[in-house]
């Protein structure tokens, strides 16, 4: 015989374990009365009486002991199967993608390889892009965004902290060329300009007001090439001030302005935000971010 309704047996497992109809249904979370419905409804189904009925509660039958034998290794089976499910749930492995705009790999790469070697089941994939990448198709599962807060539904936005920048030159270059004296002296130096002309970034608009186009000796997308750029002398550029900390020889062109800086957003999915793996990563962050200054 097949038993559609298992809410039955649990009941008839939880009255022979408590012994009384009122302690079951306080252990189920329901009325009194439905246990006793359900007792009814399985002892009719099974053509058998489960249970003995006396003033101080219920004592299971022969056929009730036979039936709870099933029931108690069906309700172990269950809470083996949850124990493995959360197991898996909570376990820190998988793949984890990150992506962000170019020129935070200097804070976002020894975040991913410390959790790495924590966790060996941690598969890695960083995107360092300007491409607004699309959460909700699975493109990436953390999203680093700049700018004004991100908008788009379904997602979890967090402040993060502020992208620092600086206007840097390397020491050849000052050697050669001297450092502008103030933003009035800025035409008669060289630098490094985006290769979009309308890039929306602060220090590209602060660049694209001030400096004239004549000045712009070079353009590039590419946050390597920038800072090959200044490195070399050739030129005066835009770093952000903790990948410019790991280099040596160069020195600030101008005081840091505010307004060269970007706030900066973490963004996942809601519905892979409390993902373990993207807890873990999301915590890992911002404590190095704290450790290195740059929150």
């Amino acid at each position: 015989m097949t038993f559609e309704n298992w809410d039955e047996i649990r009941t008839a497992f939880q009255v022979a374990r408590v012994g009384t109809v009122s302690g079951a249904a306080e252990v189920l979370g329901v009325h009194h009365a439905t246990v006793i419905r359900h007792i009814d409804a399985l002892e009719a189904r099974l053509g058998a009486k489960l249970f003995q009925r006396h003033p101080r509660g219920y004592t299971a039958t022969e056929a009730g002991q036979e039936l709870l034998k099933v029931a108690q290794t069906t309700e172990d089976q269950f809470a083996h199967l949850a124990a493995r499910i959360t197991g898996a749930a909570t376990e820190i492995s998988g793949e984890l993608v990150v992506t962000s705009l170019p020129g935070l790999a200097e804070l976002v790469t020894p975040t991913l390889l410390r959790l790495q070697t924590e966790f060996p089941g941690l598969r890695v994939r960083y995107i360092s892009d300007a491409r607004l990448f699309r959460l909700e198709y699975g493109e990436a599962h953390v999203a680093i965004r700049a700018g004004g807060k991100p908008q788009e539904p379904d997602n979890v936005v967090q402040a993060f902290c502020t992208q620092r920048t600086g206007l840097y030159a390397a020491e050849s270059y000052v050697a050669a060329h001297g450092l502008p004296a103030d933003e009035a002296d800025l035409a008669g130096h060289r630098f490094i300009g985006p290769a979009d002309p309308d890039s929306r970034a602060p220090f590209h608009r602060w660049l694209a007001a001030k400096v004239p186009d004549a000045a712009i000796a070079f353009r590039t997308n590419e946050a390597e090439a920038v800072r090959e750029a200044i490195r070399s002398g050739a030129a005066i550029g835009f770093l952000p001030v903790l990948a410019a900390r790991r280099e040596e020889g160069l020195v600030e062109a101008l005081p840091q302005r505010d307004d060269w800086n970007s706030p900066l957003w973490l963004v996942t999915h809601v519905d892979l935000h409390r993902t373990p793996r993207i807890q873990l990563f999301l915590k890992a962050l911002k404590e190095d971010a704290r450790d290195c200054g740059m929150c």
